[in-house]
Formats: structure tokens, sequence, C-alpha cells
């Protein structure tokens, strides 16, 4: 089974947010997706505790770019460094700008960054970029 297949079929999210609504939403959205595992961090902090507990590591991380204590940035810095080899999905609320900064970083570490949206995203937007959904 290709992983593209294995994706489609059983994927796993890791939802990295510090709003609780917004980890909220993103879970109903994931579930209308046909998500079956979703796991959830406040902070990227948390997050990487709970990566850790990982075997494998989930097939997505949606992360948030403005957080306290780690922010995104940092946060995907860690994940270059263990090598992540999953989608990723970049989120703020706050500046496009710097969202498309956090993506060219990204992606210069060797992440794979599937899209970058500014919130609130659209159930198409997240299921398109994360190949669930044919977008609109």
């Amino acid at each position: 089974m290709t992983d593209t297949l294995q994706n489609r079929c059983a994927p796993s999210v890791l939802v990295v947010d510090d709003d609780e609504f917004a980890r909220e939403v993103l879970g109903e959205m994931l579930n209308q997706l046909g998500v079956k595992e979703i796991l959830t961090a406040n902070d990227g902090r948390v997050a990487l505790r709970v990566l850790s507990s990982l075997d494998p590591a989930p097939n997505f991380v949606i992360c948030d770019v403005f957080m306290p204590d780690m922010d995104g940035i940092e946060f995907l810095d860690h994940l270059a460094t263990r090598g992540y080899s999953g989608g990723i999905i970049m989120l703020s609320g706050v500046d496009a700008n710097m969202l498309h900064l956090s993506k060219v970083i990204a992606s210069a570490s060797g992440l794979r960054i599937l899209g970058t949206f500014t919130k609130p995203v659209s159930l198409e937007q997240l299921g398109g970029a994360m190949g669930l959904m044919q977008p609109s």
C-alpha cells in the first residue's frame, strides 16, 4: 500500500494551536474529512511531548504560527531537526505576511508544507491541502 493511500485510509493529525475553540473547530472539520486519530496540543512544547510518545508520527500536523511559550516557527524548526516527513498545514489569525515567511523558512528546512491559510480555514481548503477532498 502506498504512503498516499495509507494517508487517505486512516490519517492521523496533530493540531497545535493555543486557542481551544480553534482546536475544537479543526477537530470537527477533521472528523468530517474522515480523520480517525486527532491529537491536540496548546503550544509547541506540548506538541513535542506528544510527538515523542508516538510511533509512528502523525501523517499531518496543523500548526498555528503565533502561540505563547513556543511559537509555530520554533516548533517547525524542531520538526525539521527530528526529520518529520509528514504534511504540514500552517495557520495564522493575525498576519498573512508572517505566514508566508514561515512557509519559506519551513520549506527551506526540508519540511513538506501542504498549505498556509489565514483563520478561519474552510473545510474545502483543509481537505484539499490534505488530499482528502477535491478543492471546489
